[in-house]
């Protein structure tokens, strides 16, 4: 194995390149509420927030390409069999996940979505487990995420119900199977294609897709001050790096392994809606959510000596 390949299955490289994608990924819930307020209409429509979704995901993919484009001295383009497979990436990761999800998200409350879509850590597991076999299940790693869910529950206790409404619940839960999915997808073709490539084209074609649905449907986004163009900016830089480097993630080390630090993604966005939008949490819940989540996080990457 080439020393850059062992560098990306190291404990620490992982956990502090997954911890960032995280800290990226729950910085984005702040931000994107920030951005319907600045550049949506108070009614905040579906095809509207379409519209919103599909700049934001177009920029972070021309980003990505012009980004690694300059870092490695050559225009980034996919080889020529690989056009289908980042398309289908692009269906489950861009398009179905969040089109479910924002649909979903708009019929259920933020509670029941934010622990409906941490689910997808679970969905990942399984599908890279039994239907692609690329790992083995193990009650280790079925116990780490049960941990690891136990505290995203924990941490928004307050205002949860167990009732459940198909267009809501179901749809955020579609949204979390469809993003499990594109996880192992990203890992399987990774194997014939640079991660990187998949995701900013990904990025492109689906952003395109969502924004033409948005249009197509009405919607319609107001870009009026420099605040939310920093905001659009951020949004897409931030989905520009955390996808490239997930994917670089997931190319070399197992998929359950990677996806299960995205219980910390709810933390982030807990920790930051806080301190950015002057939300409140129990101080003691959130303590003990992070040592149920830190814990099945060192579970799963612990090994004996």
């Amino acid at each position: 194995m080439e020393k850059s390949n062992k560098l990306y299955t190291t404990t620490w490289f992982i956990t502090l390149g997954a911890l960032l994608c995280c800290a990226l990924w729950g910085s984005a819930t702040p931000f994107i509420q920030l951005g319907y307020k600045l550049m949506l209409s108070p009614e905040k429509d579906v095809p509207s927030t379409m519209l919103f979704a599909g700049t934001r995901f177009t920029m972070a993919g021309i980003i990505t390409v012009i980004i690694y484009s300059i870092g490695r001295r050559k225009f980034l383009l996919p080889k020529k069999g690989n056009w289908g497979k980042i398309a289908i990436v692009s269906c489950f990761q861009t398009v179905v996940q969040y089109i479910f999800f924002y649909v979903g998200l708009a019929n259920t409350s933020g509670v029941k979505g934010t622990i409906a879509s941490s689910s997808s850590s679970f969905f990942a597991m399984l599908i890279a487990c039994l239907l692609f076999r690329q790992e083995k299940l193990t009650f280790k790693k079925i116990f780490a995420c049960i941990l690891g869910f136990g505290g995203i529950i924990l941490v928004n206790l307050n205002g949860l119900d167990f009732n459940m409404n198909f267009m809501g619940d179901a749809f955020v839960i579609f949204s979390a199977i469809a993003s499990a999915a594109s996880s192992v997808l990203m890992k399987s073709y990774s194997k014939d294609e640079d991660p990187v490539v998949i995701s900013g084209y990904q990025f492109i074609m689906g952003g395109l897709v969502m924004m033409a649905i948005g249009l197509l449907f009405g919607g319609s986004i107001h870009v009026t001050s420099l605040q939310a163009v920093g905001v659009l900016i951020y949004l897409a830089f931030l989905s520009a790096i955390a996808y490239a480097v997930w994917g670089i993630l997931l190319k070399h080390n197992p998929v359950s392994k990677v996806t299960i630090f995205s219980f910390t993604i709810p933390v982030f966005g807990v920790i930051l809606s806080v301190l950015m939008l002057g939300d409140t949490i129990n101080p003691m819940n959130l303590l003990i959510t992070l040592l149920l989540v830190c814990s099945g996080i060192i579970l799963l990457n612990h090994k004996k000596a």
